[in-house]
């Protein structure tokens, strides 16, 4: 948490204008329905988050270090920061994950009214060995207890010496995020939306049966992904924990270039050859039962949510986009070959 918090104020300038949250339900990776909703809220709402997070990520963190009550507290207040966070957005299992460390603040007399226990049960004999520890009648330890000690003091040891350059990283200006620091990945540092997309940019991927893709003519239909924005008309999808690791990928695509990301062109050779394992990892082939098409485009397009009582809104519309351009030309399989072989990828014949 503390280097989700460092990298945000050492990033985008809207974390400390506090209006981050302007923007983020609208361009996080893959919205959800709430995200919509949340959207709309007041420009205060949305102050009061941002400082919110701020509080969260770069405070609440030391409160574990301060007694056992205040633990609790960091306990109880990250783990409802993590649910805010599933219930707003798909980022798969990011906060789930977030949630885990955060329960060890929780001590067995938090949560000994979650397991009643009887006379002579578990709980009781827990609570006996407990009070005879304290009053110094310990049992000689065992080989096993010391090897075990000697075991956990080690391992403590490892991770302290491994952490350094982790604690390096955090205490710098040029702090790094999602960097691992040893070949057995062992240790290393988050950070996340260091900076806000200020504006959503969507690459739609489409076909056409068409001979000549400069014909005006030329019908060219939309591949619709699982859950990332396409069709204005559908709902945002809710798949957290689940992961549409294509759909996140699409997302970065959208506001770099193709020649940043080959991978696509590699996507659309598949889909030229109607692949059935690439068109799996789609919604909608609209190709489906057909000829693959001839040609294959990607165009790229600006999205907005919706307005409430608004024009698109009124016609079911989730969003409103507008057309910026194309995002790479129309390729046929045969244009492709050389890029393939260069690459050293397959290239299937159409199916």
């Amino acid at each position: 948490m503390l280097g989700a918090g460092l990298i945000k104020i050492r990033g985008d300038q809207c974390w400390w204008d506090l209006t981050c949250m302007d923007y983020h339900y609208e361009t996080q990776p893959v919205p959800n329905p709430l995200a919509y909703f949340l959207h709309q809220s007041p420009w205060w709402f949305h102050r009061f988050e941002t400082l919110s997070n701020h509080v969260l990520e770069l405070l609440v963190p030391f409160l574990v270090f301060l007694g056992r009550r205040l633990c609790l507290l960091h306990g109880v207040l990250q783990i409802f920061f993590q649910v805010i966070l599933i219930l707003s957005g798909n980022l798969s299992f990011l906060n789930w994950l977030t949630i885990v460390p955060s329960l060890s603040c929780f001590d067995d007399a938090t949560l000994g009214f979650l397991f009643p226990s009887g006379p002579g049960g578990l709980k009781l004999q827990v609570q006996r060995m407990q009070k005879e520890e304290a009053g110094g009648a310990q049992p000689e330890p065992r080989y096993g207890c010391l090897v075990r000690r000697v075991a956990n003091l080690s391992l403590g040891i490892l991770l302290a010496w491994l952490s350094v350059p982790v604690v390096i990283n955090l205490l710098s200006s040029r702090q790094v995020m999602n960097t691992s620091f040893s070949p057995l990945r062992i240790v290393n540092t988050y950070g996340a939306f260091g900076s806000i997309t200020k504006e959503r940019t969507e690459v739609i991927l489409q076909g056409t049966a068409s001979a000549n893709a400069s014909a005006p003519d030329a019908v060219w239909e939309d591949y619709e992904f699982k859950c990332k924005p396409g069709n204005p008309w559908r709902r945002p999808c809710l798949i957290s924990p689940y992961h549409y690791r294509l759909d996140w990928l699409m997302w970065f695509a959208a506001f770099q270039t193709y020649e940043q990301n080959e991978w696509i062109l590699h996507l659309a050779g598949k889909l030229l050859a109607n692949d059935a394992e690439a068109l799996s990892l789609l919604a909608v082939n609209p190709f489906e039962g057909q000829a693959p098409p001839r040609w294959v485009r990607g165009e790229h397009w600006r999205y907005q949510f919706s307005r409430p009582g608004g024009k698109h809104a009124s016609e079911g519309k989730w969003w409103a986009r507008k057309r910026i351009g194309p995002y790479f030309p129309p390729l046929r399989l045969d244009d492709l070959k050389d890029y393939f072989q260069a690459r050293g990828w397959a290239l299937e014949e159409p199916m």
